[in-house]
């Protein structure tokens, strides 16, 4: 009796966690301005960020809702204006707070709404995308980590982006549960913008992708084992980055990462228009290695544990989540 009643407090515990686990943009910075995003779910004050009804990870790569997120079907009431070159910081939040999940990718793309209407009546539905920014991890590990402590996910427009009314798309895909088709966690957030300035560049139509489109289940960065060989390349889902991009000006970084801890290496990687992962010289990559294995695949009860690491073999850890994962009680 009373291990049943511990197992049945331990499954509430870690049931209550796994509803926390899952996020949404709570707010975008753009070359300093903040702009709050819609509450999940209910009515709230006019935004940039399209809002979505639940913090419930897309798992299908040809679920609609891969676009902007879970019923994000409506415009956002709002568009913010920004220049080619703008600094943005993403606030990625979960009801726990900060972020939750440690590894897996993240990518932005942008889709022109076109020239006559702005992006608040474009329909996504139709949207042609092209990829400005991709980051993956480096020695130190998963860019995605830094959010767990509240840290916002960094990018910058194209230097050289041409004007006109955008829909940016940043996107993480949680890969704690890669290792089995379908359980990679797609999060997508979208914002609406109105970019100024005299840039030209533009998108080649091979680089756009349609999304739900661009990715397969099987693709080698969807369907993966990140902790059993940590040491292996990671590539990138969906199209490469747009070429105008990478010829924004900045020296792209080295193609293999520093050593952690060397003298002047970034913590992570930080790749923006004008740095992809790739080579000098090179177009955009499709991979970025690393050294170090994310901890958890998905940290239960973050204040109990409070550490980087839990005593279960990680294959154990995956089979956990996806079981809590597919309980009725989170199908919301």
């Amino acid at each position: 009796m009373v291990l049943n009643r511990a197992l049945s407090l331990l499954v509430a515990v870690t049931l209550g966690s796994q509803v926390a686990a899952h996020g949404w943009v709570g707010s975008i910075s753009i070359a300093g301005t903040t702009y709050q995003g819609p509450p999940l779910g209910t009515s709230g004050p006019p935004s940039i960020i399209r809002q979505v009804n639940t913090n419930s990870p897309v798992t299908s790569v040809s679920d609609p809702d891969l676009a902007c997120g879970p019923n994000a079907l409506e415009p956002a009431q709002d568009v913010a204006n920004a220049n080619p070159g703008d600094a943005i910081d993403v606030y990625w939040v979960s009801t726990a707070g900060a972020w939750f999940h440690d590894v897996g990718p993240m990518l932005t793309y942008l889709a022109s709404c076109g020239s006559s209407s702005p992006c608040s009546q474009f329909d996504t539905s139709g949207a042609m995308w092209f990829k400005i920014q991709q980051v993956g991890r480096d020695a130190a590990g998963w860019a995605q980590a830094d959010m767990n402590n509240g840290a916002p996910a960094n990018l910058s427009l194209p230097s050289n982006l041409a004007a006109g009314n955008y829909i940016m798309r940043h996107e993480i895909i949680a890969l704690q549960n890669g290792v089995s088709e379908g359980g990679a966690e797609f999060y997508a957030s979208c914002s609406q913008l109105q970019v100024g300035g005299s840039g030209t560049g533009t998108p080649t139509a091979a680089e756009l992708v349609k999304i739900p489109g661009a990715y397969s289940a099987t693709d080698p960065g969807i369907l993966v084992d990140v902790y059993s060989n940590p040491n292996a390349a990671y590539t990138f889902p969906g199209p490469p980055i747009a070429a105008f991009v990478s010829g924004g000006g900045a020296a792209p970084p080295p193609s293999n990462p520093p050593a952690s801890g060397s003298p002047g290496s970034p913590p992570h990687p930080t790749t923006s228009p004008g740095q992809p992962m790739s080579p000098p010289g090179g177009s955009p990559a499709s991979t970025s290695t690393g050294s170090r294995p994310s901890s958890t695949s998905c940290r239960l009860k973050r204040n109990v544990l409070n550490a980087r690491s839990v005593p279960v073999a990680a294959t154990s850890r995956r089979r956990w989540h996806r079981v809590l994962r597919d309980l009725p009680l989170f199908r919301k």
